[in-house]
């Protein structure tokens, strides 16, 4: 075997189960069952109403509970983590159901689960730390109001109307419905929504989501209220493992939606894990193995008609806060949904759709943390633009572009503050240099030279405005330029410098510089600024050095009497 496969293999075993993941199994497991039967409970509504939001039907929303759900919590890498259809997944497939039909989410969702083992792979889970809470809370915020929006038409009683923009679709809903209103479904909506919301304020332990649908189908049951229609007839099992969706000819067609799904199957996991690890203490997940883990779930979920699955970070609460401590729980709550798709299909077909939208109402009105996004919107100007931006483009756009126009905007305000941050002052040498000078020295000192100390950053955010500044120096002989200073130099800010080295030469102003670190050399001798410095010499280790080189200059060119310079080059930091 050669050694790139041989190092391959070691990184694919890597992200597989070790034998301590099974071993915590074994520690509570009563705790565990528990835990995960409290999540199933949970997780049922949710898995119902996702599924029909997404357009493929409650059965794909509970294939991918029960699929996804037990292989991201066998693979992945958190002990507490909890997988499933989500809204902010759901979000991102209604407009591939409209262009692309059925079989284009269940191959998107096979196409993303490759990528994300491909970014398991290259180690790619470390980078997700990056994303800025702004950017978090904005996309949060985005995606409640796009999962409230969805089920307007279902709490209303109205068939969706055609769109793929979701406040487009919502208003022609509200359209509908007050031409013809359907009262019935919306009451139902709205109880099971003030059941969930109200309820959980009182009694938080109680999972009110079910008790709010239990009594809504029975009261359409009871009360015949055919103006609630229920989801329809489910089937008693999970279908065979297919790839009869697979159309290879779609394939290039369906790349770039694959890449959204997979992009944010990624983001939303590793947030729901950090979330989970804040939430216990000793818990810590491996984030390439959770997207490897996801990965699976993905590639596996289609098979059995469900529709691409993430993490979800509600559910994974519920089982935090229900003593889960493995991964027994997750399969427990997967292994439960089972049972239930088996032996109360009949049952859960009879639940209305409005009881769902209320149920994905409450859940998106849960979701907005105010006090979290008060605080964001407190902190700082730039926080609070991100914070909107990302939570506009997620309801106008998609959750991709928002990301990405939010990661955007971000990078380019902290770029700008950390521009702010570099200067460069003009700076006297009495408070500079050790010892005693006479005052005849200090008045030739300030007549001839000026020296200036760069502090910060230069790089290509900021530089330009040190080109003005070292350009526009008064008429002097010598320029010092001290860079002890300079935390950091790209070839942008290189290029400035040399350029306002040659424009200050053409001027017949020498430069001269001083404490140039081993870190900026690489950026100055990369554009060939170094050698422009080195010319002559004018490259010295302390700033005393520079002073006595300038005085030399001065002295050769006839435009000061010789002095003794030594008591000028003294040892001090540059």
């Amino acid at each position: 075997m050669s050694g790139l496969p041989a190092r391959s293999w070691d990184r694919v075993r890597a992200l597989l189960p070790a034998p301590a993941d099974f071993a915590a199994m074994a520690r509570n497991p009563r705790r565990d069952l528990l835990a995960g039967l409290t999540v199933a409970i949970v997780a049922l509504p949710l898995a119902l109403g996702f599924g029909v939001s997404s357009g493929l039907g409650a059965e794909a929303g509970l294939a991918t509970a029960v699929v996804a759900g037990a292989l991201a919590a066998l693979f992945g890498g958190s002990h507490l983590q909890v997988s499933g259809p989500t809204g902010a997944m759901t979000v991102v497939l209604v407009p591939i159901v409209a262009e692309y039909g059925p079989g284009g989410v269940l191959t998107v969702g096979l196409m993303a689960g490759v990528l994300l083992i491909a970014l398991a792979l290259l180690k790619a889970g470390q980078y997700m730390r990056y994303i800025p809470a702004p950017v978090v809370e904005g996309f949060t915020l985005g995606i409640a109001c796009v999962i409230g929006l969805q089920q307007v038409p279902h709490a209303l009683g109205i068939a969706t109307p055609e769109g793929d923009k979701v406040l487009v679709v919502t208003w022609r809903a509200v359209e509908e419905f007050a031409r013809t209103p359907n009262w019935t479904a919306a009451a139902l909506a709205l109880a099971v929504a003030a059941v969930m919301l109200f309820g959980a304020r009182w009694w938080p332990t109680v999972p009110f989501s079910i008790v709010g649908v239990v009594a809504a189908t029975l009261a359409a049951q009871l009360f015949h209220l055919e103006a609630a229609p229920p989801i329809g007839d489910l089937p008693s099992g999970l279908p065979a493992p297919s790839l009869a969706f697979l159309d290879p000819s779609a394939l290039g067609s369906l790349l770039a939606p694959a890449v959204a799904v997979a992009a944010l199957a990624a983001l939303e996991s590793l947030l729901s894990a950090t979330v989970a690890d804040g939430m216990t203490v000793g818990q810590k997940h491996d984030p390439d193995k959770e997207l490897f883990g996801q990965g699976i779930a993905n590639l596996a979920a289609p098979l059995f008609g469900g529709v691409p699955a993430t993490a979800a970070i509600a559910r994974t609460a519920v089982n935090v806060r229900s003593g889960a401590g493995s991964r027994l729980a997750a399969l427990t709550h997967a292994a439960v949904l089972a049972v239930i798709v088996f032996a109360a299909a009949p049952l859960v077909s009879k639940i209305p759709l409005a009881a769902l939208a209320g149920v994905l109402l409450a859940t998106a009105i849960r979701m907005v943390e105010v006090g979290a996004l008060r605080a964001m919107v407190r902190a700082t100007r730039s926080d609070a633009v991100v914070l909107v931006l990302t939570a506009v483009a997620t309801l106008a756009l998609d959750l991709v572009y928002a990301v990405i126009i939010g990661l955007a905007v971000a990078g380019t305000l902290a770029l700008r503050a950390v521009a702010g941050q570099a200067r460069m002052d003009q700076v006297g040498f009495e408070a500079d240099l050790p010892g005693e000078h006479s005052e005849e020295e200090h008045t030739l000192l300030s007549q001839h030279i000026v020296a200036y100390r760069i502090d910060g950053p230069v790089f290509f955010a900021g530089a330009h405005r040190f080109l003005l500044e070292l350009t526009e120096v008064p008429d002097v002989k010598v320029v010092i330029l001290r860079m002890s200073r300079i935390t950091t130099m790209d070839a942008t800010g290189a290029l400035v410098l040399k350029d306002a080295v040659e424009k200050l030469n053409r001027r017949g102003i020498a430069v001269l510089t001083s404490g140039i670190r081993p870190g900026q050399r690489r950026a100055l001798e990369s554009v060939g600024a170094l050698d422009l410095l080195r010319l002559d010499g004018r490259e010295y280790a302390t700033t005393p050095e520079a002073i006595a080189g300038a005085r030399a200059h001065l002295h050769r060119a006839g435009l000061l009497p010789a002095a003794p310079v030594t008591a000028l080059v003294t040892e001090e930091a540059p």
